[in-house]
């Protein structure tokens, strides 16, 4: 009689030890953090997101249902896959959103003399420059405190480089923010607008000008590819939700 109580004693614990894992693997086991593009026009709990090598995701579930992105945003999304659908679907798996964040998603400002002074020229510092589904995606440093920094990607027709490449300015205005601390943030720059400017081909080669001190002006040389524009072009990121921390719009 000892024995068979013994044995259901532990029977049940054995169960309750096999529960706990399966929770702490739903919520707490094998996750994903990528960046993504919301699609969602009816601004609902439950939407679509796609990351940038084209994987279409329905969050089946969410940690928050406050949570409701607009079509077109741009997130880093912390998920996990609960099952895979069958081919010909029109996603590739349902997920259970753990956390988002939302991503600064901006086109690209045409700058006029008028409009100089405002979108600002200080310094910043470049981390991780790539293109991902017709998006050009900055993680950048700089040395504020407590006030919003103003973050934009600019065109400026008056400058001719003579070499057929697309030039633009990655530009932060300070707003008076005091240098006192390192903060770091991410944008995306939509970059549809610019392929009206391919006269027929399928890219464009860009230039991007960053002021990063006073005295430095650095180059970032890229290809943005319209075939491409569904799949990740730039695969070693490791996106962190928290150590972004920079005010921007």
């Amino acid at each position: 009689m000892k024995t068979v109580k013994k044995l259901t004693v532990l029977a049940l614990f054995a169960t309750l030890f096999v529960s706990c894992n399966k929770d702490e693997g739903y919520s707490l086991g094998r996750f994903w953090v990528d960046i993504a593009t919301v699609e969602n026009p009816n601004r609902h709990p439950a939407f679509f997101f796609r990351l940038d090598d084209g994987t279409r995701m329905w969050t089946a579930a969410t940690a928050n249902l406050n949570y409701r992105p607009a079509d077109g945003q741009r997130i880093i999304a912390d998920f996990t896959k609960l099952n895979t659908m069958p081919p010909g679907s029109d996603f590739q798996h349902n997920v259970r959103l753990n956390a988002a964040r939302n991503v600064l998603t901006k086109g690209i400002f045409a700058i006029t003399p008028e409009t100089q002074d405002s979108i600002g020229n200080d310094p910043v510092r470049i981390e991780n420059m790539w293109i991902g589904s017709d998006f050009l995606n900055i993680r950048f440093q700089f040395l504020g405190s407590n006030r919003v920094n103003y973050i934009n990607l600019v065109s400026d027709a008056s400058k001719d480089f003579g070499d057929g490449k697309i030039h633009l300015e990655f530009r932060r205005n300070a707003n008076n923010d005091r240098p006192d601390f390192v903060r770091r943030g991410i944008v995306s720059f939509n970059l549809t607008s610019l392929q009206a400017q391919a006269n027929g081909a399928s890219e464009l080669d860009l230039v991007i000008h960053v002021r990063e001190s006073e005295d430095t002006v650095r180059t970032f040389n890229l290809t943005y590819r319209f075939a491409d524009a569904g799949r990740a072009l730039h695969s070693s990121e490791r996106f962190s939700i928290e150590d972004l921390n920079a005010e921007i719009r």
